[in-house]
C-alpha cells in the first residue's frame, strides 16, 4: 500500500488548538499562567513548532491567550466579555436574513435576562435604568438616544447577574448595529413607540415582575426584529 499522505497543515494546527484548550479546561494551564516556550510546548504535545505558532496566534485572536512583549505567552483571565467579542463583529457585518436570525437570538436572551433582572435588580440598579429612560425621553438627538439605549439594556443585563449572558447580549447589541436601527427608526418616526416599550420594561422591573418583564422585553426586541424583516424584504 502507498504511504498515507501527511495530514493537512490546517488539521495539525486545529489539533494544536484543541490540545492547548484541553490543557486549560483540565486546569493544567490556569488563567494568568505563562505558557511553556513554543519549542517546549510543541515537543510536549508532539506538534511541529510552525503549527504550534499558528495555534497560539489563533488563540490570541480569540482572546484565550495574550502575548506580553519580552515576557512570553500567557493564558488570559478568560472573561466572558473578552472571549465573546466576536459576536459584535458578526452583528456589525451581518445583513438581511442573517441579521434577522441574530435578532431572534437576542429576543430569546434579552427576554430571559430581563426576567432575571426583575427578580434580582437592586434599588441602585433600578435607579440607573430609570435614569436612562428619563434621558431618552428628554431628547430627540439620535446620538444621545443611542447612547442611553445601549446603556439601558446594558444595565438590565448586568442586573440579571449572569456575566456570560450579558457578554453575548453586548455583542448582539453592538453600537454600529444599534445606530443602523436608530437611523431607520428616525426616518419612520418610531421613537415614540420605542419610548413606550422602554417604559413598559422599566415598569415591570420596578414591580419586580419577571413574567411581565420577559413579555415587555420580548415585545420590544420583536418590534426591532419585525422592522428588520420588513427592511430585508424591501432592500436589495
Amino acid at each position: 500500500m502507498p504511504p498515507s499522505a501527511p495530514a493537512p497543515k490546517s488539521t495539525v494546527t486545529q489539533r494544536a488548538i484543541e490540545r492547548i484548550k484541553a490543557l486549560i479546561a483540565d486546569g493544567l494551564l490556569e488563567p494568568g499562567q505563562r505558557l511553556p516556550t513554543e519549542r517546549d510546548l510543541a515537543a510536549q504535545l508532539g506538534i511541529s513548532r510552525s503549527s504550534m505558532r499558528e495555534a497560539i496566534r489563533a488563540l490570541t485572536v480569540l482572546g484565550v491567550l495574550e502575548a506580553r512583549h519580552g515576557s512570553g505567552i500567557y493564558v488570559t483571565a478568560l472573561k466572558a466579555g473578552d472571549l465573546l467579542e466576536t459576536f459584535g463583529v458578526v452583528a456589525d457585518l451581518s445583513r438581511g436574513p442573517r441579521l434577522v436570525e441574530l435578532l431572534e437570538v437576542r429576543r430569546v436572551l434579552e427576554s430571559t435576562a430581563t426576567a432575571l433582572a426583575a427578580a434580582r435588580i437592586t434599588e441602585e440598579q433600578l435607579a440607573v435604568v430609570a435614569g436612562h429612560v428619563a434621558a431618552m425621553n428628554a431628547t430627540d438627538d439620535p446620538e444621545e438616544i443611542l447612547a442611553h439605549d445601549l446603556a439601558f439594556h446594558r444595565a438590565i443585563a448586568t442586573a440579571a447577574g449572569n456575566e456570560t449572558m450579558a457578554a453575548i447580549l453586548e455583542g448582539l447589541s453592538s453600537r454600529t448595529f444599534r445606530a443602523r436601527v436608530w437611523r431607520g427608526y428616525q426616518e419612520e418616526g418610531a421613537f415614540a413607540r420605542t419610548r413606550r416599550e422602554h417604559a413598559a420594561i422599566h415598569r415591570a422591573l420596578a414591580a419586580r415582575d419577571p413574567e411581565a418583564a420577559r413579555a415587555a422585553a420580548a415585545a420590544h426586541v420583536g418590534e426591532v426584529e419585525e422592522w428588520l424583516r420588513s427592511r430585508a424584504r424591501v432592500d436589495p
